[in-house]
């Protein structure tokens, strides 16, 4: 190698040597302090800066972004005398590098101890409930005194952030079964309320339903009545309209007794006194039994049936003396009354046919055969 380039080329190593250490570069979101011999001299910020080749050197590199720094669990004694691990998540941020290199050796590890001696003293003035239920207030007053500490050292404390609260096992399990007994009675008073609503809704229906059913009631029985009002009305009105027989009136009345007498709770029956004026009117219907005549046959049959019953009737029927009372079943005394009747309108009958046929020249000795015929038929 020639002897005069190797000057040029050591000089051009120096310069680029001297270059090299005059530039620095700095990135966004970092802080460089520059120290001259020793000494604090100035702190680069991002971009591109100059210092002085050997004199100036970088003694520390801060990021100023906020920062999250998580911590031990610590013991803490509550007022109580209990003791609770507490874990805490700070957030801060560095806003004076000179600051934080400078006035505080290490300023982690200064934020760790002051942040335990605070809650220290925060959780020593709270029992155990008031420590667990009180974590805005406790994280409110960890702020207030690590940001008016940590102010000095260039670093600001945006939110301290307890993150977990332990306390011994004994007392988990005792405050478990507290709140299961807890939810217990929340679980019971829900229970009762839901059935006591129940059993209002269940009356206040049970209630509309009755006051329905009854007005239901009422207002059909309304109806009914109203109905056989009417009914009544129209019969009574067509009977004078087409002025009815008293004999046939009677007659009908005879024909409803046996109806009276079907039920089966009737064990005693009451004959009214109109029972024999009703007999009477249906066995003179056809004529006089006095003027026509009776049979031989029957006539005997009748006095020993009026010596019997120690009545005596026009008719051939017996005669019931007004409010008599039956001791024989109501069922088997009205059949009584109706084949009585009966045989009286058949008796008229016979001897209205008998008193027709007797003005028939040859005739009059057959028909009264027949008719004596048929009246031992009858009483047969």
């Amino acid at each position: 190698m020639d002897p005069v380039v190797i000057p040029f080329l050591v000089a051009a190593i120096v310069v680029v040597f001297l270059v090299a250490a005059t530039v620095r570069i700095v990135p966004q979101a970092r802080r460089y302090n520059i120290e001259r011999f020793g000494r604090y001299r100035r702190t680069l910020q991002p971009g591109l800066n100059f210092v002085v080749p050997v004199a100036d050197r970088v003694n520390t590199k801060l990021d100023v972004r906020e920062q999250v720094y998580s911590s031990a669990p610590k013991p803490v004694i509550t007022e109580d005398n209990l003791v609770v691990n507490i874990d805490t998540v700070l957030y801060y941020q560095i806003t004076d590098p000179r600051a934080a290199a400078y006035e505080v050796a290490d300023y982690l590890q200064a934020i760790d101890q002051l942040t335990v001696t605070t809650l220290r003293n925060v959780i020593g003035s709270m029992d155990l409930e008031e420590t667990l239920t009180s974590r805005e207030e406790i994280n409110a007053r960890l702020r207030a005194v690590l940001d008016d500490a940590t102010g000095k050292w260039g670093i600001r404390v945006n939110r301290v952030e307890i993150k977990a609260i332990d306390p011994p096992v004994t007392i988990k399990e005792a405050m478990e079964k507290q709140m299961r007994a807890e939810r217990d009675k929340r679980a019971a008073i829900l229970h009762a309320e839901g059935e006591r609503q129940a059993k209002i809704l269940t009356a206040e229906g049970t209630k509309q339903k009755d006051i329905l059913e009854a007005q239901g009631t009422q207002q059909a029985m309304i109806l009914r009545a109203d109905g056989e009002a009417k009914a009544v009305e129209r019969v009574f009105q067509a009977v004078h309209r087409n002025n009815a027989d008293p004999k046939i009136l009677a007659y009908k009345y005879l024909e409803t007794l046996p109806h009276l007498a079907k039920s089966d709770n009737n064990t005693l029956w009451v004959i009214p006194g109109e029972l024999t004026e009703a007999v009477r009117a249906v066995t003179h219907a056809f004529g006089d039994q006095s003027a026509m005549g009776l049979p031989a046959s029957a006539q005997p049959q009748e006095a020993t049936t009026t010596d019997a019953d120690g009545a005596s009737d026009e008719g051939g029927a017996p005669e019931l003396e007004a409010g008599s009372t039956f001791s024989l079943d109501a069922a088997a005394a009205a059949d009584e009354v109706a084949k009585q009747a009966d045989a009286a309108v058949s008796d008229a009958k016979a001897e209205a046919e008998a008193a027709g046929a007797s003005q028939v020249p040859g005739r009059g000795q057959t028909s009264g055969d027949e008719r004596r015929q048929s009246t031992r038929q009858r009483g047969a």
